[in-house]
């Protein structure tokens, strides 16, 4: 297979914006569809990426936007439901539908992003409408699409919705800390690994119909990471693991609050470990990245990851 266009579908977002870095590199033409291209004029800085305004849900918008690509990478996924059904549409839907497109548009791989512990029997809707989405990919593309499915633990990595929302919450919280699910499990694996592992397996035969688990090198309970988070930004609190009832009860309150921070659906997602079955498959762990952009209280340790990134960039661009 030759280095032909990859079209990215969520290639905005915090994984797309490291994918995208990742296909640059190794010579790709990358086609990024967005519904508003307006909103990312940094990505079009990079060499070889076009950004194009497409209804990821319109059937005819994306056969226009599928012509000529031999690769469709989708990284489209939410954690919450803003709306009735948001789950459904997203991880079931819209991967049924885009893969549909990509066999009828002749496109020869095709990568979703799934979720570890995606299972049609797990207790919450997200894990199940990840396993069911997932399950639609590989039924449907068939041999004529090369399908492979990627199942990460919780990515972590500048602008990561992890350990950066636990830093702004152990700040705002006074005293101390109440953690719902505090044994839950997970084996954060770093996004640039996780970027690194989906180009590699564009033109990798070993990988095609594929189901592959991406993780750390270690795994922690959840209270250990938000203590970890702690002591990195240099914050002291008292982080008190609340019982199964009380996280269920925090669930249950916090899912109506403004922003819906914790949900029954993460509790119920939170009940299955976020592990591998085989461990260590990506190699970077937290203390070699997350105090280079937890900033606030460790301006050296942030300042000095800007500039790794800018490198980083200005490598990639050259």
């Amino acid at each position: 297979m030759r280095q032909g266009a990859v079209c990215v579908l969520g290639g905005t977002g915090f994984v797309g914006g490291h994918v995208t870095a990742r296909l640059v590199a190794a010579g790709y033409p990358v086609r990024i569809l967005t519904r508003h291209q307006y909103r990312h004029p940094d990505l079009k800085v990079l060499p070889g990426v076009t950004l194009e305004e497409c209804d990821p849900y319109d059937a005819r918008a994306l056969r226009r936007s599928f012509s000529g690509c031999e690769t469709v990478i989708n990284l489209i996924g939410i954690l919450n439901e803003r709306h009735r059904n948001g789950f459904y549409r997203t991880h079931v839907q819209l991967p049924r539908l885009l893969i549909e497109t990509s066999k009828e548009m002749g496109v020869q791989r095709f990568l979703q992003m799934s979720a570890i512990g995606a299972d049609s029997s797990a207790p919450s809707k997200y894990l199940k409408s990840k396993a069911q989405g997932e399950d639609f990919v590989h039924t449907i593309s068939g041999p004529a699409v090369a399908a492979t499915s990627f199942r990460p633990s919780v990515i972590f990595g500048p602008e990561d919705q992890f350990f950066n929302r636990f830093a702004r919450l152990l700040k705002q919280v006074p005293c101390v800390f109440p953690l719902a699910c505090p044994e839950a499990q997970f084996a954060p694996v770093y996004v640039g690994d996780v970027a690194d592992a989906m180009v590699a397996t564009i033109q990798d035969p070993e990988s095609f119909g594929k189901r592959i688990e991406l993780c750390g090198p270690k795994e922690y309970r959840l209270r250990q990471l938000v203590e970890y988070t702690a002591r990195e930004i240099h914050v002291r609190k008292r982080i008190i693991g609340l019982p199964d009832w009380a996280s269920r009860l925090q669930a249950k309150i916090l899912g109506v609050a403004p922003g819906r921070p914790f949900t029954l659906d993460n509790y119920h997602s939170l009940s299955v470990p976020s592990v591998c079955r085989e461990k260590g498959s990506c190699p970077t762990r937290i203390e070699r990245i997350v105090p280079k952009y937890l900033g606030g209280l460790n301006p050296a340790a942030s300042l000095q990851h800007k500039r790794e990134q800018f490198w980083v960039h200005q490598k990639t661009a050259g």
